[in-house]
């Protein structure tokens, strides 16, 4: 990357709301008076979107004394002890910016280590952090980083960071983690307190996180309503030890999934008891509090101010008309999808471009969640839905060659086509897969890796091959998809994606994403047998940290006496409670799953395995907690999943306790018209990690 002047470093600095520290490559020994007091500084420092010469310093300094303290002065270093000093500044902080306080340094060298810290004008000062600056596009050497998902405080522990921060300590230099990828989730706006819910959740106890000072009520959780209840989650948050040992360990580059906003929510729109509501004060709040609270170089189209958001002025108004891309034109809400701007790409070192995009704020209605959806849905099918009815919803008036069906046939029935003038469903909107699109075709990187707070891969059984007298018979035509809100059921603007990687003959290219709570390892394919199977790329879906996984839910929610829980929770008559078969009925197949219960013979169960189910799974395992590891070098890329057991409780262990399992995959770079080819590896937990692959 050319280095950037320094005027036009700050006029940057400006766009981002940040202070400016410019490194001059002169090192001295800090003479500031600086004292530790992680009390004053509660939340902690963090670091974020490092590129070749600079990167984003944060903190917050409480008010919780009696000085006046309106100003932070931040010192980056070469060394722990601040005895090479190459860049200091005072940067302001102030209650309209809940007293945080950002500052993007400059000037700095490539692929290097920084120590920084910031200390107020009575000498004291926060802990000390590190950060990593990226390497220069020229450089060829491997690159690692972690990718990491959906954080819930309120009900589990973030031990996975420990272990994350105890393997690196580890590790050569050479192979520590450069940046943490955080793919959204960092908060869970739907806090539970401990009285809601005296008897937990599933098996885990309610962690008393936060408080709103302002919050709303819905069934038995509450709300924010303001920024100030948004601010109020993160600094709850961010009271966890572990979280904030990795921020002040690495630089993180976040991007908002859902929680950040509202967990049904979509545009500036959510979604309570099944009716929706207009949220554009939220919305904005939301928006502000995350610029508040993570350093990450995003945009304000509505603010030039180096010190706060400046939000700008709207008013919960109903969005009832809609462009022809889903897009909701009322102005209120428009104004408040752009009051932040989070899609951005991170070149880092020849082999790797990271391309973030943004799945939650320009997205269309997800029809397959709307009332009418609910006849494709059967208690006697847990959670399935008629993969050829989401293909029909999802393509809307663009159906069959622009001539939709009016009804769609489920079992004996015909169910009213609701989507038959509407436009397909969109996830990026049209501006954001523009951008998208063109930056994915114009990338010299080797590696050209999407980042995506959704899951991408196909999450589908096939219930049409259920023997007879197992239940009721299924009533679609063919295989089952499991509902929408990712791209699991975008088939349409997944395929025009696709299609372009193809068109433009992009090698390289993965994509690494959150959002489902497991871990997920496959191939990026538009379609799926009887259609025509053409892997383009490889995907990836971390578990998460800490929030609850689908089989967690299943183990307390599925009827015992349901003829279908063997799909979902099976027991053999050597297990001691049961296994987790719907990892095995997502890659395998129903006839795999009813076979292991028969049997417990695993090579049993996989001889019955149906090929067409999914020839894009490698790996699945709906219960994983933990994180990803990547390693790019020029031949090849290698993601390795770090599984650890449910994170109940706080580890007291200094590697944050056990792990259930680590397993690898590695795919060498393929050429344009080859398919890519993934090996995978068990390098711990092989009994842990059997009904996965």
């Amino acid at each position: 990357m050319a280095r950037v002047s320094r005027r036009k470093f700050i006029e940057s600095a400006a766009a981002l709301g940040a202070t400016v520290a410019w490194g001059n490559g002169l090192a001295f020994a800090s003479t500031v008076p600086w004292k530790e007091r992680r009390d004053l500084f509660p939340e902690g420092v963090a670091s974020g979107d490092p590129d070749s010469h600079s990167v984003l310093l944060w903190t917050r300094r409480a008010p919780i004394d009696d000085a006046l303290i309106d100003k932070l002065h931040v010192e980056v270093a070469e060394d722990e002890k601040f005895e090479r000093v190459v860049a200091t500044a005072d940067a302001p902080i102030s209650k309209d910016a809940d007293y945080t306080c950002r500052v993007l340094v400059g000037g700095l060298k490539s692929r290097h280590v920084y120590w920084y810290r910031f200390t107020d004008k009575l000498g004291e000062g926060s802990r000390v952090g590190r950060t990593i600056t990226a390497p220069e596009e020229s450089d060829t050497r491997p690159v690692k980083f972690v990718f990491v998902s959906c954080q819930n405080a309120n009900q589990g522990a973030q031990n996975a960071y420990r272990r994350m921060i105890f393997e690196d300590k580890q590790a050569a230099e050479a192979e520590q983690i450069r940046f943490i990828l955080h793919l959204g989730d960092f908060i869970y706006e739907i806090v539970w307190y401990p009285e809601d819910r005296p008897q937990g959740m599933y098996d885990r106890k309610i962690f008393d996180v936060v408080r709103y000072p302002d919050g709303e009520k819905h069934s038995d959780f509450h709300i924010p309503t303001n920024v100030e209840g948004y601010r109020a989650v993160y600094r709850g948050y961010l009271k966890d030890p572990d979280l904030q040992d990795a921020r002040a360990r690495w630089p993180f580059v976040n991007m908002w999934d859902n929680h950040e906003f509202s967990w049904l929510g979509w545009q500036s729109l959510q979604i309570f008891e099944g009716k929706t509501h207009p949220a554009q004060t939220r919305k904005v709040a939301a928006m502000q509090a995350f610029f508040e609270y993570q350093p990450a170089r995003m945009s304000r189209p509505n603010s030039s101010s180096l010190e706060t958001f400046e939000p700008p002025h709207v008013v919960d108004t109903p969005v009832t008309t809609f462009d022809n891309h889903g897009l909701g034109t009322e102005p209120n809400n428009l104004t408040a999808l752009h009051s932040l701007k989070g899609y951005r790409a991170i070149r880092y070192g020849k082999n790797m471009e990271l391309i973030v995009t943004d799945q939650r704020t320009f997205c269309s209605e997800d029809l397959s969640g709307r009332k009418e959806a609910k006849a494709f849905s059967s208690d006697d099918f847990p959670e399935m839905v008629p993969q050829e009815a989401l293909e029909i919803l999802d393509a809307g008036r663009t159906c069959n060659g622009g001539k939709p069906p009016d009804t769609i046939r489920y079992g004996q029935g015909e169910v009213a086509n609701f989507a038959k003038d509407r436009p397909p469903q969109t996830i990026l909107g049209i501006e954001q897969k523009t951008w998208f699109l063109e930056r994915l075709r114009a990338s010299k990187a080797t590696w050209k890796i999407w980042g995506n707070t959704t899951a991408t891969l196909d999450m589908r059984a096939d219930p049409q091959n259920l023997p007879s007298g197992t239940g009721k018979p299924w009533p679609g035509a063919g295989y089952a998809g499991f509902g929408g809100g990712d791209w699991s059921t975008a088939y349409v603007e997944r395929a025009e994606i696709y299609d372009f990687v193809r068109q433009y003959g992009i090698t390289g290219f993965a994509t690494v994403a959150g959002d489902r709570h497991s871990f997920w390892a496959g191939f990026a394919a538009k379609a799926l047998p009887p259609a025509k199977f053409e892997p383009v790329g490889i995907a990836f879906v971390t578990g998460s940290i800490s929030a609850p996984g689908l089989v967690e839910a299943y183990e307390h929610v599925l009827p015992k006496d349901n003829p279908l829980r063997p799909l979902f929770l099976g027991q053999a008559a050597g297990d001691a409670k049961p296994q987790p078969t719907v990892n095995m009925m997502l890659k395998h197949g129903v006839k795999s799953c009813l076979e292991y219960v028969k049997s417990g013979d695993i090579a049993a169960a996989h001889a019955v395995s149906n090929p067409d189910n999914a020839p894009h799974v490698s790996f699945v395992d709906m219960g994983g907690h933990g994180y990803s590891v990547v390693r790019v070098t020029s031949e090849a890329i290698q993601t390795e999943f770090v599984c650890i057991p449910r994170p109940l409780e706080r580890s007291a262990a200094d590697d944050g306790g056990p792990l259930r399992y680590r397993a690898r995959f590695r795919t060498a770079m393929w050429k344009h018209g080859e398919a890519p080819k993934m090996e995978t590896k068990i390098i711990e937990g092989e009994r842990e990690a059997r009904f996965s692959i």
